[in-house]
């Protein structure tokens, strides 16, 4: 039930920058409308719509200002979508936080470091990279069902949704969420039309990663990175393929990404690994989280 992008319509949120701005670029350059949702753009997404041409001619790529955490602001996005577009055939959820300070486990709801309060519903971080794509997509499928057309949501997990790591375990427990949720909703494709699917990175070299400090430090010197653009071109075979190299391509798939492509299977799979996939210096950020705790910093 693949489908060309071509003369499609997208919204993909978290497409200020990194790996949803390529994904977007990778769109338009195929003649797809998008809506970038994100709550601040950087620099080059700037430049992206600032390169638009004057007419309202497809592709077009317009900017729709989301936190992704308020619902209203969902409902919002569809609606301008729609009112720009008309009928969406593609949705990403994108958006995400790689266990930042300001909503982390190793610094808990009232600490100096956290924007999480005692007296707060949830954890930020978890708001955006679990509940989000939830309700994303259950706004997508209405919309789906409410044109009567098919339609494709590309969701982003990781190889954390796979493997297990003490400096990041709230990072971790979204990614096993979001590749469990994705593979619940496999019989839709061939229910309704609607394929629901999801890639794997492994580590990407986009902001999330390179300007934070603290994450930087699992990074070894001979670690080897996983482009954007290449993660990119596997969400758009999600889209418009129904077998790529890695193996067939339907509701529920997963594609890892990392210098290779696997398709990730739910039983019995391997695992991770491979170039693209390693960050050698996590043990040691593993140390520096059990002697803060033996100090008493928690």
């Amino acid at each position: 039930m693949s489908f060309s992008v071509l003369g499609k319509s997208a919204i993909i949120t978290g497409a200020g920058s990194g790996l949803n701005l390529c994904f977007a670029k990778a769109l338009l350059s195929r003649g797809c409308n998008v809506l970038l949702a994100d709550i601040a753009l950087r620099p080059e997404a700037k430049e992206l719509l600032s390169n638009q041409p004057g007419s309202l001619r497809p592709p077009r790529a317009i900017y729709q200002r989301c936190d992704v955490t308020k619902w209203t602001d969902l409902e919002e996005m569809f609606a301008r979508a729609e009112a720009e577009f008309g009928p969406l055939d593609i949705v990403c959820p994108g958006a995400g936080v790689y266990e930042p300070l300001w909503s982390n486990f190793w610094h808990p709801p009232g600490s100096s470091l956290s924007t999480d309060r005692t007296n707060s519903d949830g954890y930020r971080m978890l708001d955006i990279n679990l509940i989000h794509p939830i309700r994303v997509t259950q706004l997508a499928i209405r919309h789906f069902l409410e044109q009567k057309k098919r339609g494709s949501i590309v969701h982003i997990s990781s190889i954390a949704g796979q493997d297990a790591s003490l400096p990041t375990p709230m990072y971790i427990a979204g990614k096993w969420g979001i590749s469990g949720f994705v593979r619940s909703l496999a019989p839709l494709e061939k229910g309704l039309g609607i394929r629901v699917t999801a890639v794997a990175p492994g580590v990407v070299k986009t902001p999330l990663w390179v300007e934070s400090p603290e994450k930087m430090e699992m990074i070894a010197k001979g670690d080897e990175w996983v482009t954007p653009e290449a993660v990119a071109e596997v969400m758009v075979d999600l889209i418009e393929k129904d077998e790529c190299r890695a193996g067939r391509i339907d509701g529920g798939t997963i594609l890892e990404v990392g210098k290779r492509v696997r398709r990730v299977e739910q039983f019995n799979d391997p695992g991770p690994g491979g170039a693209g996939n390693m960050m050698s210096n996590k043990d040691k950020a593993t140390r520096k989280i059990v002697e803060m705790l033996k100090e008493g910093g928690y």
